[in-house]
């Protein structure tokens, strides 16, 4: 299911020919109902592609079988517009189907936040080492300065450095 769910435009999305799959109708008739309820479908629930969107995930899967795709610009809705088909879909499928799509986007959410702690971890730790190399790099200049200028009192041992 998580394969499916595609990053556009900053949003998790998931495709209209991948929902009709799941849900087992025609992409078409899937984008009938919802032609059919548009005002349920607001921009932030359902957007279509752009042609170059459409060429990128194209070019994502590889070389496409002629009449294997629609020749219409894909619709792609978000995790409320696939709430919002399930009423406009109803059967007892299409519930079970939105339950799944809906743990899947929680669960891809939730990993996108586990990665972003992560990596505000990771900057940490660059941050704290970028400091010690710069002391170190202070400390080695300090000692190289006492090498050439041994203060006063003698020369410095070097085996002691």
């Amino acid at each position: 299911m998580n394969e499916c769910i595609y990053r556009i435009r900053g949003q998790q999305v998931m495709l209209d020919a991948d929902l009709a799959a799941l849900y087992g109708v025609q992409t078409k008739n899937l984008n009938k109902a919802v032609s059919r309820n548009i005002e349920r479908f607001p921009v932030d629930f359902m957007f279509r592609l752009s042609q170059q969107e459409n060429e990128a995930l194209r070019f994502q899967f590889g070389t496409l079988k002629r009449g294997q795709h629609s020749k219409y610009l894909p619709f792609a809705f978000t995790q409320e517009g696939v709430a919002m088909l399930s009423s406009v879909l109803r059967s007892p499928r299409a519930a079970q189907v939105n339950i799944a799509i809906m743990r899947a986007f929680v669960k891809l959410r939730h990993a996108m936040l586990a990665q972003q702690g992560i990596a505000r971890r990771v900057e940490k730790l660059e941050g704290k080492v970028n400091m010690h190399e710069t002391d170190i790099r202070l400390l080695v200049q300090d000692v190289q300065k006492l090498k050439k200028n041994p203060r006063p009192g003698g020369p410095i041992n070097p085996s002691i450095l």
